[in-house]
């Protein structure tokens, strides 16, 4: 055997050792009879050769792969994806986890909040976090089209758990008429919160249906005719009120030109983040994928695939 075949084979059987029988370093030396450093640099070698072929069999390497399929189609900043034995629990989960992990940061920032069921769920999963160095603003509005409080519109309740200064817009998600919409917009303490919310370093929003059992219809922002216009325009999904068709373009006038809402906030400045899972959701997160209207996306396993597939 050559010198260079004997040195690879010193290596596989240091591999093996570490990776197969799991000897630390010290053991490795001690059963090859040669140093720690050498015993090192052998491992080292032997993945640098590809001796080493690792496979990690968990759900979790299936939802990274798709995770990094996810963020090369679309151009994402940002793509994390829950295994889809509980979707609804596993993306709830994994969104707080991000939302935790941003307000924990020391440096100031703005974070904007958008509405919805998985984010008012995710919101539950917080802990008390003392962070007042943070300010959070509403990208949507706290009125019900009764007057009373938006019931998924989570920003007071992200108020209880954390000590950041929090800035609500006290708006409808879509007003009663254009000008209604337009009186309330122009006034400058909303207009000073709607620059705020397109400062954001990061924004979380959730991603609506358009159609039957449209959100926005069961909260009674938007009639069914609203919605039948909607649909026979092409939308195929919301972010915070705004429709849009499924090549991510806003449809022009009808319910957006009503929309109190904020804009949804530069994708070039602010990581904007997405949740939402399920098979009816994914005409509508394709569309925001397409669209950019998201920079980064919060789902489960299924709906990865399918989002890959087409």
């Amino acid at each position: 055997m050559s010198n260079q075949g004997r040195k690879l084979e010193q290596a596989a059987k240091a591999a093996w050792l570490s990776y197969v029988a799991g000897k630390t370093q010290d053991e490795i030396a001690g059963i090859m009879g040669i140093s720690r450093q050498t015993a090192q640099r052998l491992v080292a070698q032997a993945m640098a050769e590809g001796i080493v072929k690792i496979r990690i069999d968990h759900p979790f390497a299936h939802c990274m792969d798709l995770a990094a399929g996810l963020q090369r189609k679309y151009g994402l900043a940002f793509c994390q994806i829950a295994p889809s034995d509980a979707p609804e629990a596993g993306v709830a989960l994994m969104l707080a986890d991000v939302i935790e992990q941003w307000l924990r940061r020391a440096e100031p920032m703005t974070m904007a909040i958008g509405t919805g069921r998985t984010l008012r769920s995710a919101i539950a999963q917080l802990p008390h976090i003392d962070c007042p160095q943070h300010r959070i603003v509403s990208l949507t509005g706290n009125i019900a089209p009764d007057g009373s409080t938006a019931y998924y519109n989570v920003l007071f309740t992200l108020s209880d758990l954390v000590t950041a200064r929090s800035f609500p817009l006290p708006l409808p998600v879509i007003a009663p008429s254009v000008r209604e919409r337009q009186a309330v917009n122009s006034q400058p303490s909303i207009e000073r919160l709607i620059r705020m919310s397109a400062e954001a370093a990061v924004a979380f929003v959730g991603i609506g249906t358009v159609g039957a059992g449209a959100p926005l219809m069961l909260d009674g922002f938007l009639s069914q005719p609203d919605l039948d216009a909607l649909v026979a325009a092409g939308a195929v999904g919301e972010i915070t009120g705004w429709a849009y068709d499924a090549r991510g373009a806003l449809v022009a006038g009808l319910s957006n030109d009503r929309v109190a809402s904020a804009p949804i906030p530069p994708r070039e400045t602010t990581l904007v983040i997405g949740a939402a899972h399920g098979a009816e959701k994914v005409p509508a997160i394709r569309g925001a994928l397409r669209g950019g209207l998201i920079s980064g996306l919060i789902t489960d396993a299924a709906t990865g695939a399918a989002l890959l597939a087409d």
